[in-house]
């Protein structure tokens, strides 16, 4: 009886170890799949915050070249209008919108024929661009 009780030890502890070291191998197996799985979900996760940066990126590019472009406009605009003698444009402000393409000038004039002249300088030096003359005459 002894002797059968520790053959059935033995066994039971043989068995006990192949089950464990089954699970153990399972239970890498199973490791090693979830990292492989995760690291492809976190690659395409990396890849979407990504390609979000790069829009956002480029969309912060437009906008800065939009107002490069309108900065441009409003220079060449009342550059125009102070080398010109015809007017006396230190009372004309120039605002340029590049989402409306539209330069409004705004201020004063001393005459109606220097509102006329000025609409017509904004108009020959805002190419692309609809020009609105919100200028009064008087101070």
């Amino acid at each position: 009886m002894k002797i059968m009780s520790r053959r059935l030890s033995v066994w039971a502890c043989a068995a006990g170890v192949a089950l464990f070291s089954t699970a153990c191998r399972n239970t890498a197996a199973g490791l090693r799949r979830d990292t492989e799985e995760n690291s492809k979900k976190a690659a395409i996760e990396a890849g979407k915050a990504a390609d979000k940066a790069s829009a956002a990126a480029a969309d912060a590019a437009q906008r800065a070249a939009q107002a490069a472009e309108a900065g441009t406009q409003t220079m060449s605009v009342k550059t125009a209008l102070l080398a010109d003698k015809r007017v006396t444009a230190k009372g004309i402000n120039v605002d340029t919108d590049p989402a409306a393409r539209t330069v409004t000038l705004k201020g004063y004039v001393p005459s109606e024929e220097q509102k006329v002249i000025a609409e017509q300088i904004a108009s020959q030096h805002s190419s692309g661009y609809h020009v609105r003359n919100e200028l009064t005459v008087g101070n």
